[in-house]
């Protein structure tokens, strides 16, 4: 769930939640023989959320596909409209927009040169480097203890829609409540512990469409801090395919109320949508990526 200028899907807060992502399958009656994997397939649904999740690390091991796209983010302060563009060492954005409105030539010179600092100061860009590197990591655990640390019960069927998976394509749909036997080996894998909810994954792709997690109970949490959150506490993630063998977050909701370092207290209300992707060579710099969303602002 990187503050500055960070790929919004791998902050703290959307770790949690891109992490918690899981899946299944099934096809509808009128898409069973064109459909060659059905739910009759897994009698065991963990069988298939074990597959996907090997499927989605494999995913984002992969650091060939990048992406421009667009990202809007809005809380009870009001909306901020970004353009990213994905590099090898990092995520690239500028904000065009706040509450709409695309910014005065002053906001944007500012913007630029905030931006631009990354370039004149290289250790400022191998920090971004690193945090994101570090938000991946703790992503990858817990998306890793998701086959254990759930039970998984089939709760039906859906077809995909804008922006979860692909239009039309059949989903199925998984409950997945807390695995009493799991024992998280860290605070990154006990946010599990708490929460339950329900999965939609691509039973052909085996790829995550959405995931819709409550916290039952508080629960504490790890990433170098100590803290909470608090119970009642929600996310909703969407992922849509993009491309060929791409898939990528399409819209995020986090609404957390909790504790930092057991005094500060947190409040996370938010939605993020993301859309207009567009591939971009695999081989762009973080300078190259600059130019590129300037080049798009203009």
């Amino acid at each position: 769930m990187a503050i500055v200028n960070s790929n919004p899907r791998l902050s703290v807060a959307r770790t949690i939640v891109h992490a918690s992502l899981c899946i299944l399958l099934l096809a509808t009656a009128a898409n069973l023989a064109a459909q060659p994997e059905t739910i009759s397939k897994y009698h065991d649904p963990a069988e298939l959320v074990r597959k996907v999740v090997q499927n989605e690390i494999k995913a984002s091991n992969d650091d060939n596909a990048h992406f421009l796209f667009h990202g809007t983010k809005t809380t009870p302060k009001g909306s901020t409209t970004r353009i990213y563009v994905e590099t090898k060492g990092a995520t690239a954005g500028l904000v065009i927009a706040y509450n709409d409105k695309p910014l005065t030539p002053e906001q944007r010179k500012d913007e630029e040169a905030r931006v631009e600092r990354f370039i004149d100061h290289p250790e400022e860009l191998q920090k971004k480097r690193e945090q994101e590197h570090e938000n991946v990591e703790h992503t990858m655990r817990i998306m890793r203890a998701l086959p254990d640390a759930f039970l998984y019960e089939y709760a039906g069927e859906e077809l995909g829609s804008d922006g979860i998976g692909r239009s039309g394509d059949p989903l199925v749909k998984l409950k997945l409540e807390p695995n009493p036997r799991y024992d998280p080996p860290s605070r990154v894998e006990e946010v599990l512990t708490g929460m339950h909810g329900y999965l939609l994954v691509d039973p052909v792709n085996y790829r995550i469409a959405s995931i819709d997690g409550t916290l039952f109970k508080p629960v504490s949490f790890g990433w170098g801090i100590l803290g909470h959150l608090d119970r009642g506490g929600r996310f909703v993630v969407h992922q849509q395919k993009v491309g060929d063998n791409c898939w990528e977050v399409s819209a995020m909701t986090l609404s957390f109320t909790g504790k930092i370092l057991l005094v500060k207290s947190l409040s996370i209300n938010s939605t993020e949508i993301f859309s207009a992707f567009e591939r971009v060579p695999a081989d762009m710099t973080f300078a190259q990526a600059l130019d590129r969303l300037k080049k798009e602002t203009n």
